[in-house]
């Protein structure tokens, strides 16, 4: 069983600025709820009950009470609403949060919180929201979350083998990501953020994996001092080669990337066009706006 997850929230988020000067990027709302809710509810539904969050000392003074569970509002603010979209967690989930020194890449992330976990252990990246349904606030909690991770959690217990996670995007896109070959449900290859023409397919990295228990002893073998962020593709290539990598397709859901406005402000438009409570007024207006230009 997969018990324990880590959400990499450590980035400076310069793309950001200035949004990030005054919250990180993990937890911007998409339209009304922090991607960071939206991470903690996917990964508890995969069955994660401690929840290990990697972040910068900055951000942690930041998002403090939100960590540590405080209670902002009285059960009469916005009674209308479920308790969990005013909260981060559930009581079955333990959150425990970590400072990351300085931003050293994804591995370097993972290495500050691995000591910490037991067993294999799923990993979401905090500026990648993965989903498949399209709600607000009122199907708040692990009921409504995201089965990204679920599913990768179903095929680790179903081959023992260690998983990511992978969405198509649009060619024009390629450079922006890990590009994965497959075949027979296997990587075989992993580009980091190659060029259109050298790309092999269409299907990225989207933030979820799942990695083995022996992950802090082959890390060691790649050093930050020498491998710097390019550690985690040489770890997962490690992976690759010895034994094997699932490629766990998750085509059939939307991947929302808040790590630069642009495409933050795409998510907030797709996703609000497809919430049964706000996409008709929001698609009025769109279409009212877009005549008068």
């Amino acid at each position: 069983m997969v018990r324990d997850a880590i959400i990499l929230a450590g980035g400076l988020g310069t793309r950001m600025l200035p949004a990030s000067l005054y919250s990180p990027k993990e937890a911007l709302p998409l339209i009304d709820t922090p991607l960071l809710n939206h991470l903690v509810w996917e990964a508890g539904k995969a069955g994660a009950t401690r929840i290990h969050i990697v972040l910068s000392e900055r951000k942690r003074d930041l998002l403090d009470g939100f960590l540590g569970g405080e209670s902002f509002h009285g059960d009469g603010i916005r009674a209308d609403l479920p308790r969990d979209s005013l909260s981060l967690g559930t009581a079955d989930i333990e959150i425990v949060p970590h400072i990351q020194i300085d931003a050293g890449g994804v591995a370097d992330a993972i290495s500050v919180a691995i000591d910490h976990v037991e067993g294999a252990f799923l990993v979401l990246l905090g500026d990648m929201l993965v989903i498949e349904n399209h709600f607000g606030p009122k199907k708040s909690g692990l009921d409504h979350a995201s089965e990204a991770s679920k599913r990768l959690v179903s095929v680790f217990e179903e081959t023992g083998l260690p998983c990511v996670g992978v969405c198509p995007v649009d060619k024009d896109e390629v450079s922006n990501y890990g590009v994965v070959e497959i075949s027979d449900g296997m990587v075989v290859d992993i580009a980091e953020k190659p060029s259109q023409s050298q790309a092999r397919s269409n299907l990225v990295l989207c933030g979820r994996y799942i990695f083995p228990e022996n992950t802090s002893k082959i890390l060691a073998g790649f050093p930050l001092s020498e491998f710097g962020e390019m550690q985690s593709i040489f770890l997962l290539n490690h992976l690759i080669e010895n034994g094997g990598l699932n490629a766990v397709n998750l085509e059939e859901m939307e991947m929302y990337d808040s790590g630069d406005p642009i495409s933050w402000l795409k998510a907030q438009i797709d996703h609000g066009l497809r919430r049964d409570d706000i996409s008709s007024e929001l698609y009025e207006w769109l279409t009212d706006r877009l005549s008068r230009i």
